[in-house]
Parts: C-alpha cells; sequence; structure tokens
C-alpha cells in the first residue's frame, strides 16, 4: 500500500486544518486507516484510526477537536482538525492496520510520509 498525505501548513492556535490521505494498492475496504504524530524531541503517537465500516477511536487529547472520516469509492482517509493549540505541532502520518478494524494491541503494517502541522500561538 501506498500512502500520500497532504494538508499540513502553519496555522495560529485556535484554527482549523484538514488533513488528506490518498491510498493505492490493495483493496482499500480490508483494513483500518489512521494517523500518528510525532513532535519535535518526543516520541511517535497515535492520533486517531477509522475502522473500515467507519467505527473510530481517538486519543484524549484530541477528542472533541479531530474528526476522522473515510470514503472507501475514493480510497481517502481525512483528519479534520479545529481548535489546534501549539501543542498539536507535529509530524503527522498517515497509516495502515493490518485489520479492517483498529485494535489498540496492533500496530501500523504501512506508513506513508508525514505532512507537517505547525501551530502558532
Amino acid at each position: 500500500v501506498q500512502l500520500q498525505a497532504s494538508g499540513g501548513g502553519l496555522v495560529q492556535a485556535g484554527g482549523s486544518l484538514r488533513l488528506s490521505c490518498a491510498a493505492s494498492g490493495r483493496t482499500f475496504s480490508s483494513y483500518a486507516m489512521g494517523w500518528l504524530r510525532q513532535a519535535p524531541g518526543k516520541e511517535r503517537e497515535f492520533v486517531a484510526a477509522i475502522g473500515w465500516s467507519g467505527g473510530y477511536t481517538y486519543a484524549e487529547s484530541v477528542k472533541g477537536r479531530f474528526t476522522i472520516s473515510r470514503d472507501n469509492a475514493k480510497k481517502m482517509v481525512y483528519l479534520q482538525m479545529n481548535s489546534l493549540k501549539p501543542e498539536d505541532t507535529a509530524v503527522y502520518y498517515c497509516v495502515t492496520y493490518p485489520r479492517p478494524y483498529y485494535s489498540a494491541d496492533v500496530g501500523p503494517d504501512n506508513w506513508g510520509k508525514g505532512t507537517l502541522v505547525t501551530v502558532s500561538s
């Protein structure tokens, strides 16, 4: 699977951004997808994931602010980020999981190149 993320940029605190990820390769509806992020000097962390049928999971730090969605026909996954905070600054990575649904005990099996999100205060 090839993943191409886009939509990052510079935004002021309180603003919004929408990340997109285009997938190609194996059948899109056969796997869950998600977003991870890595802030400068910090470990990579889970942000959100969505199963093939739309079930989703969010990190506590983004609940109520971020929304993950997918379009199986277009082979796209999105991350709508609202009320952004400086601590959301990170490189965001689009990933796939080896099962049709997300499970916290199963790590991603494919990674795209990241897209940088910078939130200024």
